[in-house]
C-alpha cells in the first residue's frame, strides 16, 4: 500500500487542528500519516501535536523559530517527505475549508495522473462563505492565471493537492521563495514544465471555521507579478 503524507501548516489554529487531526485519522486509520509544520504558534498549536506525536506514531511535527509564510512551511514539509519513503505528498489547510472526506477521491485519482488539484471551479463555483469580493478575486485570479501561463488548470490557486514524490523530486524546492497563492501556480507551473501530467477533482470550499485568514495585498500582488515571471522564465529557458 502507498504511503501517504499529508502536510498542514499552522500558525494559530489549535481550536481546528485538535478536531482536524483525528478526523483524518479516523477516516484513513492505515494509509495517511500527518506532518503539521508550526511556525511558533503562540496559542499552543505545535505543543498540542508534539503530545500528541508522543502518543501516535501516525502523527508528526516540524516546528520552526518564526511565521515564514505557506510556501516555505510547505517546502519544509516536501524535503521531510523527500527524506523518508513516502509516495504520495499532500498539500492541506488546517481551517477546515478542505473537507477531510475528499482525501478518498485524491487517492483515487492519483492512481491515474502525476498530481491532483482539488478545483473550486471545476465544475461552477463551489465556495460557500466567501464575500462576493474575495471570490471574485479569486475567479478572475484564476482565469488571469490560466492566460498569462497556458495551464488549463481550472483552479491553480487552490491549496488541496496531492503529488507524487517523483513529481517534487523534479523541482528545485530551494528556489521555490513564494508564498500564499502564488506558490500554488509556481508549483503547478514547475510541475508541468517538468512533463508531468495532472487530474482535476471538484471540491467545495467552505471558509473556515475558526481563526483569522492569513490573506493580504502582499499576496494578490506577488501572484500577480509571479506568472509573467514564470512564463518569461519558461521562455528563455530559466526554469
Amino acid at each position: 500500500m502507498p504511503k501517504t503524507l499529508i502536510i498542514i501548516p499552522t500558525y494559530n489554529e489549535l481550536s481546528n487542528i485538535n478536531r482536524l487531526i483525528p478526523d483524518i485519522l479516523e477516516r484513513h486509520p492505515a494509509d495517511v500519516e500527518i506532518l503539521v509544520v508550526d511556525d511558533s504558534s503562540p496559542d499552543g498549536t505545535g505543543k498540542y501535536v508534539e503530545e500528541l506525536s508522543t502518543k501516535n506514531k501516525k502523527v508528526h511535527i516540524l516546528h520552526r523559530e518564526k511565521k515564514m509564510g505557506l510556501g516555505t512551511a510547505y517546502c519544509a514539509g516536501f524535503t521531510y517527505a523527500l527524506k523518508r519513503d513516502y509516495d504520495y505528498i499532500f498539500e492541506m489547510d488546517a481551517d477546515y475549508s478542505h473537507d477531510p472526506k475528499e482525501i478518498k477521491n485524491f487517492l483515487n485519482a492519483i492512481e491515474h495522473c502525476d498530481f491532483v488539484v482539488g478545483s473550486r471551479y471545476k465544475t461552477g463555483v463551489n465556495v460557500v462563505n466567501w464575500p462576493m469580493r474575495r471570490l471574485m478575486l479569486s475567479w478572475f485570479a484564476n482565469k488571469y492565471t490560466r492566460v498569462i501561463t497556458g495551464m488549463r488548470i481550472s483552479d491553480s490557486t487552490g491549496g488541496f493537492k496531492c503529488f507524487r514524490r517523483k513529481v517534487l523530486e523534479s523541482i528545485d524546492l530551494d528556489k521555490i521563495k513564494s508564498n500564499g497563492y502564488a506558490f500554488q501556480i509556481e508549483m503547478n507551473y514547475k510541475a508541468i514544465h517538468n512533463g508531468f501530467k495532472f487530474c482535476e477533482v471538484p471540491i467545495i470550499f467552505i471558509d473556515r471555521h475558526a481563526g483569522h485568514s492569513k490573506m493580504s495585498k502582499k499576496i494578490v500582488r506577488e501572484a500577480v507579478f509571479l506568472v509573467w515571471k514564470l512564463r518569461l522564465r519558461s521562455i528563455f529557458h530559466l526554469l
